[in-house]
């Protein structure tokens, strides 16, 4: 990048251009770019676009643009994840008032009989039905 052009940088992403110039001049090539580095220009293309930091580091466009989706991504799974529900017991709601049951049995021979349930009472109503329609012997 000539001189002119590095003018034009703002200091943040500048200061990340003499960092990759500096590393490029201590390895010889192939070499990886280490991840603090990419981490760095993730950073910036976040901030100035892939574009801009792409030419100004200079990095390929796509391995800067699947870096910075890699990091979108993360911190997308950080944030659905969020904070972790823990359990709430509930007490049982306390009956209210008075509540009140009828329950009125008739058979085929005309016996009757009514059966009436309080709100703190809890009989067991098939047994009471079964025992009024099946009677012992």
């Amino acid at each position: 990048m000539s001189t002119s052009q590095t003018h034009d940088l703002p200091a943040a992403l500048e200061s990340v251009r003499r960092r990759f110039a500096q590393w490029r001049r201590a390895h010889k090539a192939p070499s990886r770019i280490p991840d603090s580095l990419w981490t760095a220009a993730v950073k910036m293309a976040d901030r100035y676009g892939l574009h801009r930091t792409a030419r100004a580091l200079p990095v390929e466009y796509y391995s800067l643009k699947k870096r910075v989706e890699r990091q979108s991504a993360a911190a997308r799974g950080r944030q659905e994840s969020g904070p972790v529900a823990t359990f709430v017991e509930l007490p049982p709601p306390a009956p209210s008032g008075a509540c009140d049951c009828t329950v009125e049995l008739e058979d085929a021979d005309g016996s009757k009989m009514r059966v009436q349930l309080k709100a703190s009472a809890a009989p067991d109503l098939a047994a009471i039905c079964r025992s009024f329609w099946n009677p012992a012997p």
